[in-house]
């Protein structure tokens, strides 16, 4: 007698639609598609830090002509309403990304193979899994480090806990977010089929160092709180459910 199928996670993704990202004096976002950005610099004078400065920019759909230092990443905002990474509720925005860029104070680019400082328009693939597509709205979150602190593998951690830090602000309004009034619902389960073939997918990541790490098992989708390198990890592999993965468990950091 065959055994039935077991359901063992359920996880529901909530998207919220942002039709409009405006400069203002505070961070705000409201499920209703509005969101303002407290743009311009900020220096940080803490002396044991690796950065210099910071400078928040808006980037309106369709404005690609400008100048980007390098990408260190692409990162969605979500946040967990309900279970842990994997499972429960979360709550996600569409039509904007952060994207973390950086270079230090003499203009050397934070990259260790090769930058990608220029042209956005030509250094950004825009409408990939992954990437804002043209009609999205950009918040460039560039990072300028001291000098030579953009190699160093504390220098690049701090920058992504600084843009983690800022992209938290929204994360703890969009938990508020009344689920009904979201624009996008998707549903997924990890189910296991006895008797049926069972897949594995290796996927390989950075462990080198500096810009070239990754963090799993954050408290947040594509999160650094409470994540662990998986250089300090060993480099060794570990197990992630297909619901973890769809979830933001894995936060790459190049």
């Amino acid at each position: 007698m065959a055994q039935k199928m077991k359901d063992l996670r359920r996880l529901v993704i909530k998207a919220f639609h942002i039709k409009a990202v405006e400069e203002g004096n505070e961070n705000r976002v409201s499920s209703i598609g509005k969101m303002k950005v407290r743009s311009g610099f900020t220096r940080i004078d803490e002396e044991k830090s690796g950065i210099d400065t910071i400078e928040v920019a808006i980037v309106k759909p369709g404005e690609h002509n400008r100048w980007t230092n390098s990408i260190m990443d692409i990162i969605p905002i979500s946040t967990k309403v309900l279970g842990r990474l994997g499972e429960g509720i979360t709550h996600t925005l569409t039509g904007v990304y952060v994207v973390l860029t950086g270079v230090d104070v003499n203009g050397k680019q934070t990259a260790e193979f090769g930058s990608s400082e220029g042209n956005l328009e030509e250094k950004l693939y825009l409408g990939r899994a992954g990437t804002p597509s043209l009609e999205d709205y950009i918040i460039s979150f560039n990072v300028t480090f001291k000098a030579g602190m953009g190699q160093e593998r504390c220098g690049v951690t701090e920058a992504h806990q600084k843009c983690d830090e800022f992209v938290q602000e929204f994360r703890e309004q969009m938990k508020k977010f009344k689920g009904e009034e979201c624009t996008e619902r998707h549903e997924y389960h990890d189910i296991v089929r006895p008797g049926k073939k069972r897949v594995l997918i290796v996927k390989q990541v950075a462990g080198q160092g500096a810009m070239y790490d990754t963090h799993l098992f954050g408290n947040e989708p594509s999160g650094m709180e409470g994540g662990r390198s998986i250089i300090e990890m060993g480099n060794m592999p570990v197990l992630v459910t297909p619901n973890e993965y769809r979830d933001g468990i894995i936060r790459s950091m190049q």
